[in-house]
């Protein structure tokens, strides 16, 4: 929902989540390593948490409010992305990617769905909920991420193996060919298996259509290299490359370069239905907190089983560990807190869980 702030009349994204259902859900752990990795970064191309903050029921993360609708929602909308757009749309994200790099996090989660367009065409990577980080003394091993945007290398047949940065960057490849073809280069499913996804790295060929511009295709194809260590995965590999030699990169870092495709204002960018849909499954609406709170007393009060008692035990645990961030206070010490959590091996070591969504 948007809410405003009343001292700066500011106008802000909330997420409130329901505490309860986190909890049965085992997602309390990706909610807090969501919050604390946003905690500790600000950038102009990623969607920046400003407060987070709970009550007895929700837990409450309030973040930039960008009304330009994700990347997802205009291919539905049969938006034709032109390719000066595309490579302005690569140029920012390249930034929020070296910004990440540069704090130790892997995003894991970067497509067309996960970057939001503000009202002036300018895109921000939003999504954090399976970001981790990367440590020397912690590797990352487990399979992350929405499988048919998921790197190579986060593939094994055999045994888990250790991957980087560079996943990001293929994701950034598979993101730009899809915003140009409305197509993705591989037939990969989130149904799709484990080995078969290896076999079709190991067999497919990715075509290029050719009306698609040279010096396009040869980055895309970088990004989209099979070796992460010849992939492109840094800033410099952007930089130096001839198509984008001419790039003022402080004027796209200063949003100075006006984006060719700009939302339609005065319309929502988003698609309603599914946005009323969600808010009903995964939030219980605010006007009625005290009602279903006086409800919820009452309710534990009578009962003694020791499935309540479990139950009521993690929500006091979750009271109790919870994080008030507040970045208009902390704005000068948010470096130190992302110092803290890389000298801690991240907000949470790697589990060895899928989290493949």
């Amino acid at each position: 929902c948007v809410v405003q702030k009343n001292d700066t009349k500011k106008m802000y994204a909330m997420k409130y989540m329901n505490k309860q259902k986190c909890v049965e859900r085992n997602e309390v752990r990706n909610v807090f390593k969501e919050l604390q990795i946003m905690q500790g970064l600000e950038h102009p191309f990623l969607v920046n948490l400003w407060y987070s903050f709970q009550d007895e029921e929700d837990m409450f993360m309030v973040v930039d409010l960008l009304l330009g609708g994700d990347l997802r929602y205009h291919l539905q909308q049969n938006v034709r992305f032109q390719e000066g757009t595309v490579k302005l749309f690569i140029c920012e994200l390249v930034l929020a990617l070296d910004y990440l790099q540069s704090r130790h996090i892997i995003h894991r989660s970067a497509k067309p769905q996960a970057v939001l367009l503000c009202l002036s065409g300018h895109v921000h990577i939003t999504d954090f909920n399976i970001a981790t980080m990367l440590t020397k003394d912690s590797p990352v091993t487990t399979i992350a991420g929405t499988k048919p945007y998921m790197a190579p290398e986060m593939f094994s047949s055999t045994k888990p193996t250790s991957y980087s940065f560079a996943v990001d960057w293929w994701s950034l490849g598979i993101t730009a060919y899809e915003l140009l073809r409305t197509r993705r280069p591989y037939h990969i499913r989130s149904n799709t298996s484990t080995n078969e996804i290896a076999h079709v790295f190991k067999t497919a060929t990715v075509m290029y259509p050719a009306a698609w511009g040279p010096d396009m295709v040869a980055l895309i194809r970088k990004l989209l290299e099979l070796n992460p260590e010849k992939r492109f995965s840094q800033l410099k590999d952007i930089q130096s490359f001839p198509y984008l030699s001419d790039v003022n990169w402080d004027a796209v870092l200063q949003k100075r370069i006006m984006p060719e495709f700009i939302p339609m204002k005065g319309r929502l960018n988003c698609d309603p239905t599914f946005e009323l849909e969600e808010m009903i499954l995964e939030s219980k609406p605010l006007h009625k907190k005290k009602k279903r709170l006086a409800k919820k007393e009452k309710d534990i009060s009578k009962s003694n089983s020791s499935q309540a008692s479990h139950l009521q035990k993690h929500l006091e645990m979750l009271q109790r560990d919870f994080i008030v961030f507040n970045r208009e206070k902390l704005r000068p010490h948010h470096d130190s807190i992302q110092e803290t959590m890389t000298k801690s091996g991240g907000p949470h070591r790697e589990d060895n869980q899928n989290n493949n969504l």
